[in-house]
């Protein structure tokens, strides 16, 4: 086959590579000269995706994937066009903001060519699918869905760092607005994905099909809002557990021993693409749920909680030196959208206390860039937050920090012993 995948960034590029490596002619499209460039020398453009660096070596030089802008040069005579633009929200109004599918999807549509199925894997509110893209598509192209082109949802349901293994190791879900369009992306999905065998299935790993495109677009997001719900219950039991002196962590894991309870771990921050974003998406299509609103505003409280505590232990905070380890949103990964740096830096900032940040995936220029002052390990400070568990902050410990009074663990992700002699705060431990 010959497929188009729409946005070549940390899932649609590795998806492009997939494809490519079960044997089809794949072109990536991306807005992104730089980036389109990278991809075209065979090389890496950003780190920390595992297998992605060996499979574009061997997959580029093999001509079976290429990258462009042009969506003349892509989209014409493809069997197949992924797309997987991200999918903004209005940060004041919860709103989702289609401007940059938008403009992809009338790209697409202009040099749409009859018999190509378009499958949609960015992450949609409910009923998205049929009622913006098939319309939209029809007007711009010219053509007829369900007779000229098939339209399906199938959403990604992978992490950045193992999308590989992800795509092997969870079902392929599929929805689309006819039978005839869902059989059609059944087929080109098999073709495309190999799946590990999973007995905790209920039925085999592999393509399932959701009947429709709006089951689709819902599996994803009640997935993924069931996570921050499940975190926004754990970071409420946390909370209380402070107050009563209990240590949250021997509960959940206490409760967790038995099969009907799977209860999340509390932390500073919730970020990404994905976990804080698409509850409000569902919240789009689903005003009155109460408790997904209510969790997602629980779960943004989180970072100034912390430094809450940290007033209690210090005082007034005007001046004091606090160094907020981890620009990430999660460790291991280069990427801070939604991080929680950016509300736990506001907060410190507020209370007039001196900021530095640091991450070791981020250079200080690149820090500066996002209007952080770059710390450097074994410079003096008053206080630490662990924001993100990068591996390497796990072998840090008070020699590394002279004159610490405090260190905030948001993840509970450090080992106690590592900090004998100075305080240390973690949310839920009940001290």
């Amino acid at each position: 086959m010959r497929i188009a995948v729409v946005a070549t960034g940390k899932i649609g590029l590795p998806l492009a590579t997939q494809f490519a490596s079960m044997g089809h002619e794949v072109v990536g499209v991306d807005i992104n000269q730089d980036l389109v460039d990278v991809i075209n020398s065979g090389m890496e453009p950003f780190p920390g995706e595992a297998g992605l660096a060996e499979a574009l070596a061997e997959l580029v030089p093999a001509r079976k994937l290429r990258a462009t802008t042009d969506y003349a040069d892509a989209i014409p005579g493809a069997d197949a066009v992924v797309l997987v633009v991200p999918l903004l929200v209005n940060e004041e109004t919860w709103a989702p903001d289609f401007g940059w599918m938008d403009v992809a999807t009338r790209s697409l549509a202009e040099h749409l060519t009859p018999g190509t199925l378009v499958s949609y894997e960015t992450t949609l509110p409910v009923g998205t699918t049929r009622g913006r893209w098939k319309p939209l598509i029809e007007e711009v192209s010219g053509l007829t869905e369900g007779e000229d082109f098939h339209l399906v949802f199938s959403p990604e349901r992978v992490l950045t760092g193992r999308v590989f293994e992800d795509l092997k190791k969870y079902p392929k879900l599929v929805g689309g607005l006819n039978e005839a369009g869902t059989k059609k992306a059944i087929e080109f999905y098999e073709a495309v994905l190999t799946f590990n065998e999973r007995d905790d299935l209920p039925r085999p790993n592999g393509v399932w099909d959701m009947g429709t495109a709006e089951a689709a677009e819902m599996a994803k997001l009640a997935e993924t809002t069931y996570r921050d719900v499940n975190i926004g219950l754990a970071n409420q039991f946390a909370r209380y557990a402070d107050t009563a002196g209990i240590d949250v962590y021997k509960v959940i894991e206490a409760c967790n021993s038995q099969p009907f309870s799977h209860i999340h771990r509390p932390g500073i921050a919730v970020g990404g693409h994905c976990i804080p974003v698409y509850p409000r998406l569902y919240l789009s299509t689903d005003a009155d749920a109460d408790i997904v609103r209510t969790a997602r505003n629980y779960n943004a409280t989180m970072p100034a909680y912390v430094v809450e505590r940290i007033e209690q232990t210090m005082g007034d905070l005007d001046g004091v030196r606090v160094v907020v380890l981890g620009a990430a949103y999660r460790g291991g990964v280069k990427e801070t959208a939604v991080s929680g740096v950016f509300p736990t830096v506001e907060e410190l900032t507020k209370r007039g206390a001196i900021v530095t940040v640091h991450d070791p995936l981020f250079s200080d220029e690149e820090l500066a860039r996002y209007g952080f002052t770059a710390h450097t390990i074994g410079e003096a400070v008053d206080v630490a937050i662990l924001q993100a568990d990068h591996a390497e902050y796990r072998e840090l410990g008070p020699a590394n920090f002279p004159g610490i009074k405090l260190f905030a663990d948001g993840r509970n992700a450090t080992d106690p012993a590592a900090w004998k002699g100075v305080p240390r705060i973690v949310i839920g431990s009940g001290q």
